[in-house]
């Protein structure tokens, strides 16, 4: 069973559209978080990001977070980002008290 060169040089193509695709969404992701800062992901249900200063890595109540965070979901984030799992309200709570220090 032989197999045609055409359709080995459209599936080339196709992959490298989706990898290219790929690539600058990641990019574009990336570019609207600023030197200093780090992406996270918030909620129990529905995710809301949040960037914050990479500060906040220094502060025990932050890392009682990402302790949560790596218990729950070890390195597998489903959101391509930190995901830490709390309310989104008690977040919001302990980076303005962590914000004011």
């Amino acid at each position: 069973m032989a197999i045609s060169m055409p359709h080995i040089i459209h599936a080339k193509q196709v992959l490298r559209r989706s990898l290219s695709l790929k690539a600058n969404q990641a990019a574009s992701s990336a570019v609207d978080v600023p030197k200093g800062h780090f992406a996270v992901y918030v909620g129990e249900s529905e995710k809301k990001r949040f960037v914050i200063p990479i500060s906040y890595l220094s502060q025990s109540s932050f890392l009682d977070l990402l302790n949560q965070a790596e218990e729950e979901f070890g390195f597998d984030h489903p959101m391509g980002g930190l995901t830490i799992p709390c309310r989104e309200d008690n977040f919001i709570v302990l980076t303005s008290r962590l914000g004011q220090s």
